[in-house]
């Protein structure tokens, strides 16, 4: 009986596990990205306050972008590559107003703004305002449309 039954429990805990991790993955990429920013050495964050206000803030760079659409990720990732035609549509349709930014996390370059952002998983996409505030974040693959939504919401 014990044989039978078993496997059964095995399955629906498996099915279970699943459906809880699927539910809270972006709670637990929240948690993640929010340790890794705590856990950055102050030179760092310093480093990358100044940047950012430098190359995106446009009340003070006098760049009339409205929005920075910064997309975490790398070369290999296929996420990333179908991110390609969304930066690619963002850009033709919004040329003036989203200046859009590809930041290949295994260049050393881009680790600082990696650390920065708590970036825990790629793709990750993160728009910023005129001042260079963070206003939107999301992890994974995410359509034009979706992004445009929060364009207009915040612009």
């Amino acid at each position: 009986m014990i044989k039978k039954v078993l496997p059964w429990f095995v399955f629906v805990g498996l099915i279970l596990l699943i459906i809880v991790g699927l539910a809270s993955k972006d709670k637990l990429n929240q948690y993640l990205s929010d340790l890794m920013v705590k856990n950055t050495a102050p030179a760092i964050m310093d480093r990358g306050d100044e940047y950012i206000d430098s190359a995106y803030n446009y009340l003070a760079n006098g760049l009339n972008y409205k929005i920075t659409f910064l997309e975490f990720g790398a070369t290999g990732c296929v996420a990333c590559r179908n991110m390609e035609n969304v930066m690619e549509e963002i850009k033709q349709q919004y040329p003036n107003i989203v200046n859009v930014v590809f930041l290949n996390i295994l260049k050393p370059e881009n680790q600082t703004l990696m650390k920065y952002y708590g970036i825990a998983a790629i793709p990750t996409q993160v728009l910023l305002n005129t001042e260079g505030k963070e206003f939107f974040r999301h992890t994974g693959y995410i359509e034009t449309r979706e992004l445009i939504i929060n364009f207009k919401l915040n612009h």
